[in-house]
């Protein structure tokens, strides 16, 4: 599993070696690991490493000065070094050790902005070590304009040499994934302790490229995790899997009241999500229609009659494919949010959610659909505001709603009224294509009628009972993002459909419980090994 934290966690995990006067050996442990991935990285790309040019953007803080200490080391291997330092000052002892490894130091004017801009844009390696995890407000004017004229001239040239961040993207916060300003996009971030929360956030993680966790010797001192992500190993562990002498009833049945006249496919694919990940039994409620087609397209399927409290089930999912005018389906619903069951809310159910909700009710809508329910709660957020921030939006939402809340996009966020979060990015944006979410719903509502009771193997993970449901969902974005890109990879990494999408999921499901290693993803966690180069 992989864990984030905050940066005022990340700080306060350093306070004890620091106050014990082993701060420079923490510099040196970041600094010897950071030129390792560059070497790391460099070797991959088929680069020589002597002679390999180096620029180092270099802020005044400890940031810089592990740019720095990274730069001395690289420059003692043989490469061409060149630091461009953004501000006033520079970190005393990493300045020193840069030029007396060799190093050539620049101090960024607006005179000089121009040339330095064009060097590092043709350099094979540009490390962005200006602002750390404490930063808030992004880079500043001089250092900004910087930032901008390299980009363009990246591009102009065509350049397609190496930028590896260090700790994170400058402008980038590392609570919450926010970004101010000008951000210079990464290759590779190499983080340092424990990834941050807003590595593994939109609109950050657009910037930190993939993301290597290298262990400096803090970690023993780390608090319950910010932010999780699941990897192979725990989703094997949370997947259900049939006893013996299980039945399709104790498997876990998953009533459906979704789809309409206008939107009949959506039923269709949410069946299909749920069959494909493992339901006993799928029991639809809709237009006699809808149910035909249901039918016809999922034999397995048994579509019903009545309300919500004569249909017996485990779980509801409710919305897909639904809109005002569909009151019956509406009326359905909203009892399905009273029946004590828990319940995926997808799409057209939102609207009709009661003012009170529980952990076990899971909402799973995009960024156009939060910000619409934070306005119909009495909020002015507008899908901008609710993209600017993912992490900070989705643990709103979930504290303001009392609901677990999956907020759907590139990376998806998952959010527990009782704080517990997760960060799920296993998929392709493929997956952006008509009736990828319902598939998701199914899949999700799939999990909550086979595993919504079980508890202890989320305590085994440390996750708390409210906070499992979290995790079911988080369970179900994996396994629809890791069918997505197994789709993909089957069309030779073209396009797919949302058919296709639940097509691949029982394969998906079979690839990861014999898997104990993390699978596809952007997050590696290395070995500790800033001892060697």
């Amino acid at each position: 599993m992989i864990t984030a934290y905050t940066g005022t966690q990340v700080r306060a995990a350093e306070q004890p070696l620091l106050a014990a006067g082993r701060g420079d050996e923490l510099m040196q442990r970041a600094a010897h690991s950071l030129a390792t991935a560059v070497v790391h990285e460099l070797r991959g790309r088929g680069t020589r490493l002597y002679g390999a040019s180096v620029v180092v953007l270099a802020g005044k803080g400890n940031n810089g000065g592990d740019g720095l200490f990274a730069g001395a080391f690289l420059a003692r291997r043989g490469m061409r070094t060149t630091a461009v330092l953004t501000g006033d000052a520079a970190h005393p002892a990493g300045l020193e050790a840069f030029e007396r490894a060799g190093g050539r130091v620049h101090r960024l004017t607006q005179a000089s902005l121009p040339g330095l801009a064009a060097e590092a844009a043709r350099a094979d390696v540009v490390i962005d070590a200006v602002l750390g995890t404490g930063a808030k407000g992004g880079l500043r004017e001089l250092a900004g304009d910087f930032v901008r004229a390299l980009a363009r001239a990246r591009e102009a040239h065509g350049a397609h040499g190496l930028v590896v961040a260090c700790d994170l993207p400058s402008g980038v916060d590392a609570d919450t994934g926010e970004t101010a300003g000008e951000v210079l996009m990464a290759d590779v971030t190499v983080t340092f302790g424990g990834a941050k929360d807003g590595l593994l956030a939109d609109p950050g993680a657009d910037y930190a490229g993939r993301v290597v966790v290298v262990p400096i010797g803090i970690e023993d001192y780390f608090p319950k995790p910010s932010l999780r992500r699941l990897e192979a190993a725990e989703m094997a562990r949370l997947l259900p899997h049939p006893a013996r002498r299980a039945q399709k009833y104790s498997r876990g049945v998953l009533g459906v009241v979704a789809g309409s006249e206008d939107y009949p496919g959506a039923a269709v694919l949410a069946c299909r999500g749920a069959l494909a990940a493992g339901a006993g039994m799928v029991r639809y409620l809709g237009p006699p229609s809808v149910a035909d087609l249901v039918r016809q397209s999922c034999p397995e399927v048994v579509c019903s009659t009545g309300s919500v409290a004569e249909n017996r089930v485990q779980a509801w999912l409710v919305g897909s494919g639904m809109g005002p005018q569909d009151h019956e389906q509406l009326a359905r619903a909203r009892d399905a949010f009273t029946s004590g069951l828990s319940v995926v809310a997808d799409a057209g159910a939102l609207p009709a959610l009661p003012d009170a909700l529980a952990p076990h009710v899971v909402l799973t809508p995009h960024a156009g659909e939060l910000a619409s329910l934070f306005q119909r709660l009495g909020g002015v957020e507008d899908r901008e505001s609710v993209e600017a921030g993912t992490l900070a939006a989705v643990r709103h939402a979930a504290d303001r709603t009392g609901a677990t809340v999956l907020l759907k996009g590139a990376t998806t966020l998952v959010a527990a009224p009782s704080g517990e979060t997760f960060s799920q990015a296993d998929g392709t944006p493929w997956l952006a294509t008509a009736g990828s979410g319902d598939v998701l719903a199914g899949v999700i509502g799939a999990l909550l009628a086979q595993a919504g009771a079980a508890v202890e193997p989320f305590r085994q993970l440390g996750i708390d009972d409210d906070g499992r449901w979290a995790a079911l969902a988080a369970l179900g974005a994996a396994l629809h993002g890791r069918a997505g890109t197994a789709a993909s990879e089957a069309a030779a990494g073209g396009p797919i459909t949302a058919g296709s999408i639940a097509d691949a999921i029982p394969e998906s499901w079979g690839k990861v419980s014999m898997l104990s290693n993390s699978g596809p993803g952007n997050v590696i966690v290395t070995a500790n090994h800033y001892g060697r180069q």
